[in-house]
């Protein structure tokens, strides 16, 4: 069953983030992931317990390939480019 990893962003360095998303995407990919939003617009209906900023939705093919991704060592300094140039809550939900 599917897998999502779920990213909140708030972006503090367009420059260097710009860089982190060349560089992650390749790495998604090799992982089975796929981009099914990356930062769109947001229309916010409810918002009492979180109001989201910029969200990345990426589907893996199960929680497994998401857990590999994250933890992989050539995302490792790829990550570093995105938590020290944005704030963000990341969390990967089960499709199931």
């Amino acid at each position: 069953m599917s897998a999502f990893i779920i990213v909140d962003t708030k972006i503090n360095n367009p420059t260097v983030y710009e860089k982190y998303k060349k560089l992650a995407k390749p790495i998604v990919e090799k992982y089975g992931g796929k981009y099914l939003a990356r930062g769109g617009a947001i229309d916010v209906i409810e918002d009492s317990l979180w109001s989201p900023t910029r969200i990345v939705i990426v589907e893996f093919p199960d929680m497994n390939s998401a857990r590999d991704f994250i933890d992989s060592d050539e995302y490792k300094p790829v990550k570093l480019l995105r938590t020290e140039n944005a704030d963000c809550t990341l969390f990967i939900l089960d499709g199931d």
